[in-house]
């Protein structure tokens, strides 16, 4: 460049300067604080928002477990039944099936063996497993469960022979090889049987109950 290009350039400026025209550099320091500044405090609600999913997982208590029962609407004492079922390892629908036989679901049935309550147990074997009050309807129920389970695990699984031996007491059964020749427990195994595939259908349609008479004095 010639001298005489830069002292031309020079007067340039100096009129600039003179006029108060030059523009002024942007404050680059500033910019960044209120950057810096705005980014900072939004910090902190972005990572709240950004947490708080996690945070909600984490802190919601797990529901306890549904005391539904998949016994059809409608059937008495349903969580109740299906809960001792649970409990012992038995078929809802079997337990509800042989409630239906023995007490048609009311809790103040008797026989006239002497057989009370929901499943009808007599009073020695009521009070072998624990049941205090054979009316009130959850220890009946629970106690009956208990009984059943107990027939099965001593006929190895075998429904028919628990059934009759619930009917007639398993000395009979173990006598007889199987379901004793008495017309009453014949039909009390056929009508209980055929109450539990009517409840695994989910409906109560089923064999009439006999409620009140189908429990010997053996049990």
């Amino acid at each position: 460049m010639s001298i005489e290009a830069v002292m031309s350039r020079v007067s340039q400026l100096q009129s600039m300067l003179a006029a108060g025209t030059t523009t002024p550099a942007p404050d680059t320091s500033k910019s960044f604080s209120a950057a810096l500044a705005s980014a900072t405090s939004s910090t902190p609600s972005t990572f709240a928002s950004m947490a708080s999913p996690l945070g909600t997982q984490a802190t919601t208590p797990v529901s306890p477990m549904s005391t539904s029962s998949s016994l059809p609407a409608g059937t008495p004492y349903a969580a109740e039944i299906t809960s001792a079922a649970q409990a012992n390892g038995l078929d809802p629908a079997l337990l509800a099936g042989l409630i239906k036989q023995e007490s048609g679901f009311n809790p103040s049935a008797g026989s006239g063996a002497g057989a009370r309550g929901l499943t009808q147990l007599m009073p020695s074997t009521a009070a072998g497993l624990g049941v205090t009050n054979v009316l009130d309807p959850v220890q009946s129920i629970n106690g009956g469960a208990k009984y059943l389970k107990q027939q099965l695990d001593t006929f190895g699984g075998d429904v028919v022979k628990a059934l009759a031996a619930y009917n007639a007491g398993p000395g009979a059964v173990q006598r007889f090889g199987g379901i004793p020749p008495y017309a009453e427990t014949q039909n009390y195994v056929r009508i209980v049987q055929a109450n539990a595939a009517a409840y695994r259908a989910g409906t109560t349609t089923s064999a009439p109950s006999l409620s009140g008479t189908a429990a010997p004095s053996e049990i």
